[in-house]
C-alpha cells in the first residue's frame, strides 16, 4: 500500500508540476541569456584547456575533473535501459523531444552551475559548493539549504546507489543460472561497494581523479560501438530519423492523451537524464578553480549535451537501426547489439553497465558528501555516513526496492522544486555574471572575476 501511495505521488509530481516547471525555467533562462548554451559554446574547449590557477602547493580540482565528476553523475543506466524504455513505451519520436530538452535545459545547468561557483566555499585546498550553499549564502535561509542538502543525501545515497547497483546485478543474470537464488547478488555487492570504499575514502581529489578516468574511455567505447553499428546499418539511418520526426509531431496521437504521449515521455526522460535544473550537478561545478564561474557554467552545459545528444543519442540509434522488437528493460539493447556483434555484443552491453553505473555511484557520493559538509563539517560523521553509503550500495545488488526508488524519486522531485525556486530568485545574479563575462570576452580579455564588480559582498572566493 505504501509502495502505492508513493507511486501516485511520483506520478502527480512528475507528471502535472516538475515537468512545466523545468521545462517552463528552461525556456525563461534560454531568453533570459540570449540562449547562452548554444552562443558560448565555442568557449567551452578553450576554457578546458586553462591551467586552473592554483596557489603554489595546492592542488583543486580541474575544470575537466569537475565535468567528468558531473558527467560521471548524468551518464548512468538510464542512458542505456532508460532509452530502451522510453522507445519502447513513446516510441522513436521521444528521442526527438530529449534532444530539444538537452538544448532548452543547457540554459538551466549554466544559471545553476554559475551560481554554485559564486557562492562555494574553501575546504582545504578545494572547494565545495551548490545549491545548499547559494540559498544559504544569496537567499539566507540556511534552513532552507539543510532542507534541500537532506533530500538530495535520501534521493542520491540511499535511493539512486542502489539502483544503480541493483542493475550492475540483473545484468549479469544472463551469465549465471537461478541467479537470484544465488549467492551471485551478495558477491556482486560486496565487490561493488568495496571499488567504491577505495574512490570515496580517499576525497574528491580521488573522486576527481577516476571519473576522469572511466568517464572518457567508458563513453568513447560506448559511441564507438554505436558508430560501427551506424555505417553496417547506414542504409537504415535516413528511414529512422524520418521515424523520429514523424513520430514526434503526431500530433493526432498526442491529443488522444497527453500525460501518456510521446511529448511527455521523451520530455521525462531528456530532463531526468540530463539532470539540467535538479540541483545535482552544481554540486561538481563549485569544485573547480576557474578564474570567472561563469566558465564553470558554459563547461556543465557540455555535461548536459554530452549525456542527451551524445550518449542517449548513441543508444537511440543502437536500438532503432538493429531492426530487432523493442521491449522496456535492458534486454532491448543486449539483444540490439548482439544482432552485429553475437555473443560478445550482450558481454559488451554488460561491461557498459558496469562502468556507466560504477562512475554513477562515485559521482553521486560526492554530491552526497558535500552537502552532508554543509549541514554539519564533522569527520568522524562524515565516516560513519560513508559507511552508510557502502551499506546501500551491497544491499542494492539483492533486492528490488521499489518503495526506496519511489522514495528517491519524490525526494529528487521535491529538490529540484526548491531549487529551480531559488534559481528565479538569483536570476539576476547570473545574469550580472554573464555579463560580466561578455564585457571581457568582447574586450579581448581572459574573463575574470571579482564579486564587487557586479554589486556582490557576500561571497567567500571572489572578493
Amino acid at each position: 500500500m505504501l509502495n502505492e501511495l508513493l507511486g501516485k505521488c511520483n506520478d502527480l509530481l512528475y507528471s502535472y508540476v516538475l515537468i512545466f516547471l523545468l521545462v517552463g525555467a528552461g525556456v525563461w533562462f534560454t531568453i533570459r541569456t540570449g540562449c547562452v548554451q548554444l552562443r558560448r559554446l565555442g568557449d567551452v574547449m578553450r576554457i578546458l584547456k586553462e591551467k586552473n590557477g592554483a596557489e603554489d602547493g595546492k592542488k583543486p580540482v580541474s575544470s575537466f575533473q569537475a565535468l567528468m565528476i558531473s558527467t560521471a553523475s548524468r551518464v548512468g543506466t538510464g542512458n542505456i535501459a532508460g532509452i530502451a524504455a522510453a522507445i519502447a513505451t513513446g516510441g522513436p519520436g521521444a528521442v526527438f523531444w530529449m534532444w530539444l530538452m538537452a538544448v532548452i535545459g543547457g540554459a538551466s545547468a549554466f544559471v545553476e552551475s554559475t551560481l554554485a561557483q559564486i557562492y562555494k566555499v574553501r575546504d582545504g585546498d578545494s572547494f565545495r559548493g551548490g545549491p545548499a550553499y547559494y540559498i544559504s549564502r544569496a537567499l539566507g535561509k540556511r534552513w532552507l539549504g539543510c532542507v534541500f542538502s537532506v533530500l538530495l543525501i535520501i534521493c542520491f545515497a540511499y535511493g539512486f546507489n542502489s539502483l544503480q547497483t541493483y542493475n550492475i546485478a540483473t545484468a549479469l543474470s544472463h551469465y549465471i543460472p537461478n541467479y537470484a537464488g544465488s549467492r551471485w547478488p551478495m558477491v556482486i555487492g560486496l565487490v561493488v561497494a568495496a571499488l567504491t570504499a577505495a574512490v570515496i575514502f580517499g576525497g574528491v581529489h580521488r573522486i576527481g581523479f577516476i571519473t576522469s578516468v572511466i568517464v572518457p574511455i567508458m563513453a568513447g567505447g560506448y559511441i564507438l560501438i554505436g558508430l560501427i553499428m551506424i555505417v553496417t546499418h547506414l542504409s537504415a539511418v535516413p528511414g529512422v530519423l524520418r521515424e523520429i520526426f514523424a513520430q514526434a509531431f503526431d500530433f493526432a496521437a498526442i491529443r488522444g492523451g497527453f500525460a501518456g504521449s510521446v511529448v511527455m515521455i521523451g520530455v521525462k526522460k531528456g530532463l531526468f537524464s540530463n539532470e539540467a535544473g535538479m540541483g545535482s550537478a552544481p554540486n561538481a561545478a563549485a569544485t573547480a578553480a576557474v578564474s570567472h564561474p561563469a566558465k564553470q557554467g558554459l563547461i556543465q552545459v557540455l555535461s548536459v549535451f554530452l549525456d542527451t545528444l551524445v550518449i542517449c543519442s548513441t543508444t537511440a540509434m543502437i536500438l532503432m537501426v538493429s531492426g530487432v522488437p523493442a521491449s522496456k528493460d535492458i534486454t532491448y539493447v543486449q539483444q540490439a547489439v548482439s544482432s552485429t556483434f553475437g555473443e560478445a555484443g550482450i558481454a559488451f552491453v554488460t561491461v557498459a553497465i558496469f562502468f556507466f553505473a560504477y562512475s554513477s555511484l562515485i559521482g553521486n557520493y560526492y554530491y552526497t558528501e558535500s552537502n552532508l559538509l554543509f549541514i554539519q563539517n564533522d569527520k568522524r560523521l562524515l565516516n560513519l555516513f560513508r559507511c552508510t553509503c557502502l551499506v546501500a550500495i551491497f544491499l542494492g545488488a539483492q533486492s528490488g526496492f521499489d518503495t526506496v526508488w519511489n522514495l528517491a524519486d519524490i525526494t529528487m522531485g521535491l529538490m529540484a522544486i526548491v531549487n529551480i525556486l531559488c534559481l528565479f530568485a538569483l536570476n539576476g545574479v547570473a545574469m550580472r555574471t554573464l555579463a560580466d563575462y561578455d564585457r571581457q570576452r568582447k574586450a579581448g580579455k581572459n574573463p575574470v572575476f571579482h564579486a564587487k564588480d557586479i554589486g556582490l559582498h557576500n561571497t567567500d572566493c571572489w572578493q
